[in-house]
């Protein structure tokens, strides 16, 4: 085991973001909820392992869009794109209660409180609200609470909206303090290239540095047709994270027990090593990474 996996085992404050295509079935679009039930028995386990746990979770829109039979548009007008927006908003108000709900009833059968936080750029950006929503993180977790996460689609737009999940975890670590955070995702790693594509593509199995060259191997796509977050965004995610001090596994979710396998120090996805900055400022290092895209 080297020294950087054994450092795992050791983590207190531990992120984990959980992607659409995670939580449901290919075929039909419908939540796993066996899937789902193993994810929260993992994190309540972490919980009980005296880890402060967050959960950032996709699939509101998803879950919304589901409950009410609509299809996926192709819309290409901007007027179009603009009601696009809206409805997708109006599917992220109906999904988000429902997925909440479920979230609470399976945290609930194993005895632990579950919150929920929505979140958009502007409570990162503005400091009163960054400063708030760091005490109510702080009191949560004071409490033993596991905080569910999302973006706020219901209001965000391009304004205010962060994007992506993979990017908003990476946000909420560094907003909270945490040492490590834990992208569950539908690909086992970091590879020198696309793996679907190239069968010569070789695994990365720790990443010590994010070099150019690494960040270059980021693809702007993913491997579903649900998510919206591919490895592009996941190095944007490690660079983030890495710069305030938190180590990042980007795993495969396939088998969610994976999670304690991580923790006990296993060989399990690419680890990114923390690489602290003196100084470290969010919202600066947010307008300096996107100016330097």
């Amino acid at each position: 085991m080297s020294r950087l996996r054994e450092a795992v085992r050791e983590k207190k404050r531990i992120v984990v973001k959980v992607g659409s295509s995670s939580l449901q079935h290919g075929q039909t679009g419908d939540l796993d909820y066996p899937k789902l039930e193993k994810l929260v028995r993992e994190l309540c386990d972490l919980r009980n392992r005296g880890k402060d746990v967050i959960l950032v979770t996709s699939g509101a829109i998803a879950v919304g869009k589901k409950a009410l039979n609509l299809k996926e548009s192709q819309a290409q007008a901007p007027e179009a794109r603009r009601l696009e927006i809206a409805r997708k908003q109006a599917c992220s108000a109906v999904g988000q209660a429902r997925l909440m709900m479920i979230y609470q009833k399976i945290f609930a059968e194993y005895n632990q409180v579950a919150a929920q936080i929505l979140i958009t750029k502007n409570t990162v950006v503005d400091n009163l609200n960054r400063y708030n929503a760091y005490n109510t993180f702080s009191q949560l977790l004071q409490l033993g609470v596991i905080p569910i996460v999302n973006e706020n689609d219901t209001v965000a737009t391009f304004e205010i909206e962060i994007g992506d999940n993979d990017t908003l975890s990476a946000i909420v670590a560094a907003l909270v303090g945490a040492d490590l955070l834990i992208l569950l995702s539908d690909i086992d790693g970091l590879y020198t290239d696309d793996p679907n594509q190239n069968p010569q593509a070789r695994f990365i199995e720790q990443v010590d540095e994010l070099t150019q060259e690494l960040m270059g191997m980021g693809k702007d796509s993913t491997g579903s047709g649900i998510g919206t977050g591919g490895m592009n965004t996941k190095l944007l995610a490690a660079k983030i994270a890495t710069a305030s001090g938190a180590d990042m596994v980007i795993a495969n979710s396939k088998d969610v027990g994976i999670l304690h396998r991580i923790l006990d120090g296993e060989k399990e996805g690419t680890l990114f090593a923390a690489g602290p900055r003196e100084n470290f400022d969010l919202p600066v290092f947010l307008e300096n990474l996107y100016k330097g895209l």
